[in-house]
């Protein structure tokens, strides 16, 4: 299975896909006139981490920083830790190059995600009162595909639980390496508390990871500054071999088997692509709930999320592992488990107990985001009636089942199907993008020639209102 999951995996993340995620995010910026990428740092800050408490203005369910929250939990976690080992151990250091490329670029194609939410989101009245959108709703109210729709809600929720099996690997893999504790035990407590969480619904969820997820991303981010305060001495010469790799193979050394420039871009990619999650439609899901005055202002988080994400705590973790050089002294152990030993080999044993919680938290809160994305396409599956209250609570069960029961899968199966998975995401929604650019640049550019201007001219205009009723589509 494993062979066939990897043969699969390699073909969907050959040439032709790195091709079209990069140079998708290569267009989207030249159109929005990399506005999400270097030009406008100072208003995105402003719209995102600037305002993370204040309530936002405009019509929604939650904040659009608790929305960014909940799309956070799914891209800041296992990914930044377990992703970025497994990207640095089979693409070599150029392949965190390639994984900063795919996100400098990948927030022109977050933020158009994000737009499309908001855009073509709905109101559930009778069973959930929450505004909502996912892949499913765009293919039906942007594109008129009612068929594909149903098929791909029911593809999406069936299938959305099995991702998260990388994220319990990596929570018993890590707690069995800091604390000896065993996997099955581990396991029964992240299902129990990720289930007691996901039943209260969007409010408590969105509640909880405005909390958690700045905190734990935080006190992360902390722990990999001090292993490069420890090397501070050579750290250029790892952001050296970073670059240098990113265009030369580089051979092996040690336990290190060696990358071609090939391995670089394809893992780096892929693992850039996983954990900042720009291109697969999570962000029409997660910011759609959003109370914002205008869907271009809280696409500002597609910024914010993969700077956060990929710039931030990618680089945290892959200058660790390079300056305490375990990708090539430990040539057996990959996934989360080496990002363990490596905290482990910079702070002794306080290091592993630290990896080891952080990385149950940050998977704990990845469950948990990843729950809300896959339970709008049953919203949609059901729609706006009683069957949806009911079909809801079933799903949570089984959400949680792949997430207990198959994780002791390996992990490198693990990521393959969870690359395959990926794929087929990015591949729908940028037809979306591309079928719908014209909706998105007219509202990029309403917002920016029309209410930017305003707004600093002292005047007020009323909140734009996005989003129908279920009703209206029916």
């Amino acid at each position: 299975m494993f062979i066939i999951l990897t043969q699969i995996s390699n073909i969907l993340w050959g040439t032709p896909m790195t091709i079209v995620l990069i140079g998708t995010g290569i267009y989207l910026s030249i159109r929005f006139g990399f506005r999400y990428n270097f030009r406008k740092i100072k208003f995105h800050f402003q719209n995102t981490f600037g305002k993370m408490f204040q309530p936002g203005q405009g019509t929604g369910s939650v904040s659009g920083f608790a929305a960014a929250c909940t799309a956070m939990a799914n891209t800041i976690g296992v990914g930044n830790i377990g992703g970025v080992a497994s990207a640095l151990v089979s693409g070599g250091p150029g392949a965190i190059f390639w994984m900063w490329i795919s996100g400098l670029f990948g927030m022109s194609t977050k933020a158009c995600e994000i737009i499309l939410g908001q855009r073509y989101r709905v109101k559930y009245n009778k069973s959930m009162d929450e505004y909502m959108c996912d892949r499913s709703f765009v293919m039906r109210n942007a594109l008129g595909w009612k068929t594909g729709a149903v098929i791909l809600a029911f593809a999406c929720f069936i299938l959305g639980p099995w991702t998260c099996c990388v994220q319990t690997e990596a929570v018993t893999s890590s707690l069995k390496e800091g604390f000896q504790i065993p996997p099955i035990l581990s396991v029964s407590v992240l299902g129990i508390t990720c289930f007691l969480t996901i039943f209260g619904g969007l409010k408590r969820i969105s509640s909880i990871m405005e909390k958690v997820v700045p905190l734990m991303a935080l006190i992360y981010i902390l722990g990999g500054l001090g292993i490069l305060l420890m090397h501070i001495t050579i750290v250029p010469q790892a952001f050296l071999l970073i670059f240098k790799s990113a265009f030369t193979p580089m051979a092996g050394i040690g336990g290190f088997a060696g990358a071609t420039v090939r391995d670089a871009i394809r893992y780096g990619v892929a693992r850039g692509l996983y954990s900042n999650d720009a291109g697969t439609g999570y962000g029409i899901i997660a910011h759609a709930s959003a109370k914002t005055d205008h869907p271009v202002r809280q696409s500002s988080w597609g910024w914010g999320e993969v700077f956060l994400d990929t710039i931030v705590v990618c680089s945290v973790t892959a200058l660790s592992l390079i300056l305490t050089n375990v990708y090539i002294d430990y040539p057996n152990i990959s996934s989360a488990r080496l990002t363990t030993v490596a905290f482990k080999v910079a702070y002794g044993h306080m290091g592993g107990w630290f990896i080891s919680v952080a990385i149950a938290v940050f998977a704990w809160t990845t469950i948990i985001g990843m729950y809300y994305s896959c339970e709008k396409s049953v919203n949609y599956a059901f729609g706006d009636t009683k069957r949806n209250k009911l079909a809801t609570k079933i799903y949570m069960i089984y959400y949680m089942l792949p997430c207990v029961l198959f994780y002791n899968i390996q992990a490198d199966s693990l990521w393959a199907m969870t690359d395959i998975l990926s794929a087929i995401y990015i591949i729908i929604t940028l037809i979306f993008i591309y079928s719908k650019q014209k909706v998105i640049m007219d509202l990029f550019h309403d917002f920016w020639f029309r209410f930017i201007p305003e707004k600093e001219a002292g005047l007020n205009p009323e909140p734009v209102v996005f989003g129908k009723e279920e009703s209206e589509y029916e």
